[in-house]
């Protein structure tokens, strides 16, 4: 249905990040469904560019954020995070976290299939978010032998408490869309189909109030944390580019890439 809609404004980004610009509605959608939209060092920079040309382009009111039916996006792609880790402030990495981070208008993100790593993290930044009922939802990076990132050591816990928030960062489990309802990190769950149909109603509603006033709105909302979050993120930023080439990391890595189970026996 959305496709036999008259569009305004399409661009094709390195075919991975495709865009479309209609009614106020900034539609991205994260386009690599053969590796499960697993995010290179080139999408992040593409999506970092997208999210502030939105930032300055007073046509666009929201921006909503999706994959395709059974994959919102598998995370990191993690041959290339092994290869070629990023180590620099400007990191395409770094950038996609940072311009989520101080969007300033709506933020809407249609989740269907995996939601992994920063495909769960940048939820926590959302203003709303929808999921299909087969949804799923996972912040593997203790598992990696990483640490969290996107600020969720800080925004996780202050969702839904230390105990559970522990639970799903250190043990790095997947839970599904039902969970994620209860928690508060998704605004509604509907059937796979329905959620992109769903989001785009909720954004073109969004779109239509006063702009001004939706930015300064989100402004305040988000005031209360906003310095501490930007401190947490420098300091899960300065972590988790060290622990990249740590010895833990290379070993979940291979083992990832090996298909086998990683051994952390000999680590202290």
């Amino acid at each position: 249905r959305l496709l036999s809609c008259e569009v305004e404004d399409m661009i094709d980004t390195a075919l991975h990040i495709v865009t479309e610009k209609r009614e106020g509605v900034l539609r991205v959608e994260i386009h690599r469904p053969e590796k499960k939209n697993a995010l290179t060092a080139a999408m992040y920079g593409q999506l970092a560019d997208v999210f502030q040309q939105a930032a300055g382009d007073s046509d666009i009111r929201v921006l909503l954020l999706h994959g395709q039916p059974g994959a919102f996006t598998a995370g990191n792609d993690l041959g290339e995070f092994l290869n070629d880790p990023p180590m620099n402030e400007d990191a395409p990495v770094f950038r996609f976290l940072t311009a989520f981070r101080d969007f300033p208008k709506p933020f809407l993100a249609a989740v269907t299939g995996a939601a992994v790593g920063v495909g769960t993290t940048m939820l926590l930044h959302c203003d709303m978010v929808f999921a299909g009922e087969g949804a799923k939802f996972q912040l593997p990076f203790v598992s990696l032998g990483l640490c969290p990132e996107a600020a969720s050591s800080l925004l996780l816990p202050a969702l839904i408490g230390h105990a559970r928030a522990a639970e799903i960062i250190l043990l790095g489990e997947p839970f599904g869309a039902g969970q994620a309802r209860e928690m508060g990190l998704v605004n509604a769950v509907l059937p796979d189909a329905e959620v992109l149909d769903h989001a785009l109603v909720r954004a073109r509603r969004l779109a239509a109030q006063p702009p001004a006033a939706v930015r300064l709105a989100k402004q305040l909302l988000k005031r209360p944390q906003a310095a501490l979050v930007r401190e947490t993120m420098a300091e899960e930023d300065r972590q988790f580019k060290a622990r990249l080439t740590s010895p833990e990391a290379r070993e979940a890595f291979g083992a990832f890439l090996e298909k086998r189970k990683p051994d952390f026996s000999r680590f202290s």
